[in-house]
């Protein structure tokens, strides 16, 4: 059941999915129930009268950082990246549109056929007009993740916070699978993410939401209904909230 629109704590919002996050129990490209669901939860999203906005990384079909470590050269491994995520946001639409919603794809590199290049005024007025805009290709330069696409296109849409969707509920001190006594950060600074290099986004994205003072919310996205959780305001209960204050435990 959609939540009512004087319900929601935020308005716009960016979420940022992993490529990972669309192959489910596989180990490489896309399952298409796992794509369902999470569009389905989307959906939901939506019609609770939030503005949505959408960055999907590559990584379950070319990851650029592995593709130069084997040899390629950086830059072309990148664009190959890039275009890893072009196919994750067309299936993400394909996925929204099965669902009735209405979406667009905007490529910070230009395939007219496929996507509309991305312009700042036309992708905000998308939003304005109820429409779940997916932002590919990341920021259409090389030698950047899709981590700090996701933090640049959120201020540039003037985004009120970056959800960022994993498999563990929030930032622990260890890794919570290894360590039995590892705890969860219910709240964390932008400044104790980069001395602990905790691994929640890497340093540039994390450096620009820190000078913006744009919040990130670092949660599961295998619960059901935790991004509209998010989106109410219950944050602190489902994952970890990266900000301006103070470092808490849960």
């Amino acid at each position: 059941m959609s939540a009512p629109a004087t319900a929601r704590r935020y308005k716009r919002i960016l979420l940022k999915l992993s490529g990972e996050a669309l192959m489910g129990e596989g180990k490489y490209g896309i399952h298409p129930p796992t794509l369902s669901r999470i569009a389905s939860e989307l959906k939901e999203v939506a019609e609770a009268g939030v503005e949505l906005a959408v960055v999907i990384g590559g990584g379950n079909i070319f990851r650029g950082v592995a593709g130069s470590t084997e040899g390629m050269d950086r830059a072309s491994a990148d664009y190959m990246g890039m275009l890893a995520t072009c196919i994750n946001s067309m299936a993400m639409q394909d996925a929204l549109e099965k669902q009735g919603c209405h979406t667009r794809v905007l490529s910070a590199i230009k395939m007219e056929q496929i996507a509309e290049p991305y312009i700042r005024r036309r992708a905000v007025r998308h939003l304005e007009k109820g429409r779940i805009v997916i932002f590919a290709a990341g920021t259409g330069n090389p030698y950047f993740t899709t981590d700090t696409a996701a933090s640049l296109r959120a201020m540039e849409i003037n985004a009120e916070v970056i959800l960022k969707a994993t498999k563990v509920d929030g930032i622990y001190d260890a890794d919570p699978k290894k360590d039995p006594n590892a705890r969860r950060y219910r709240t964390l600074t932008y400044m104790d993410v980069l001395k602990q290099n905790l691994n929640v986004m890497d340093s540039t994205a994390i450096s620009l939401c820190m000078d913006n003072k744009l919040p990130i919310i670092v949660f599961d996205l295998t619960q059901r209904g935790n991004i509209h959780k998010a989106i109410l305001g219950d944050a602190g209960e489902i994952g970890t909230v990266v900000g301006v204050g103070e470092t808490a435990w849960a």
